[in-house]
């Protein structure tokens, strides 16, 4: 496991958006961890979650985009301070790359629309989000992307829980990677925090976590 990878779990368990217990997912299934990237809420949290993401992206040539796009809610801030790292990475090839986000809700004054910051029309469109399992966020986006008439670049999230959908053997990453044939990357996946955390947490956690990723886990 790289030093960034380290970072970003270290990060997110000091400042509790990795947490662990006992949490009921929208799935129904019983957890025994949390990721909540809403906790990222310090200017120094924000901005090493966004390096990791940046260096993550600059470093996968199948992403090819011209938009980010931030789903509400969690994906805009997200999406927004990502771009500037980028930009920090490399002004050449980012300087131009465009911010864009949905809201929640159908403006009907001022500019409408259900889109705000770039135009899409057109344009080659990467989703920034956190998590992806019932892909709800992403479904929604990729039917504003498809409603605007642009291109879906691919999916970016900060972490894979390689967790298999509800009435299916394959995972939601699994299943736009093949529907819609664009590239889905994380930076961190479930299985990076549990090689991480062996030796550092409780015995128990860690079988508990063994077991929920043996039921639910994606097969390789």
């Amino acid at each position: 496991m790289t030093d960034k990878k380290t970072q970003l779990i270290e990060l997110s368990y000091e400042n509790k958006i990795l947490s662990f217990g006992d949490y009921t997912l929208k799935s129904g299934r019983k957890s025994p961890y949390f990721f909540n990237s809403g906790l990222y809420t310090s200017a120094a949290a924000l901005s090493s979650v966004a390096a990791s993401f940046a260096e993550m992206i600059h470093n996968s040539p199948e992403y090819e985009f011209d938009v980010v796009f931030g789903p509400a809610y969690k994906g805009i801030s997200l999406a927004a301070i990502t771009l500037v790292k980028l930009v920090e990475l490399d002004a050449a090839k980012y300087g131009k790359v465009e911010f864009a986000y949905n809201r929640k809700e159908k403006k009907d004054h001022g500019e409408g629309g259900m889109t705000v910051g770039a135009k899409l029309e057109g344009k080659r469109v990467l989703i920034l989000d956190d998590v992806m399992t019932a892909g709800t966020a992403i479904k929604e986006s990729m039917a504003i992307i498809a409603a605007e008439n642009a291109v879906l670049a691919g999916v970016a999230l900060i972490l894979d829980r390689k967790e298999r959908m509800v009435e299916h053997d394959y995972s939601m990453i699994d299943h736009v990677k093949k529907e819609y044939g664009v590239p889905v990357k994380a930076v961190i996946n479930v299985f990076d925090i549990l090689s991480y955390f062996r030796g550092k947490l409780d015995d128990e956690l860690i079988a508990r976590m063994e077991a929920y990723l043996a039921q639910y886990a994606v097969k390789a």
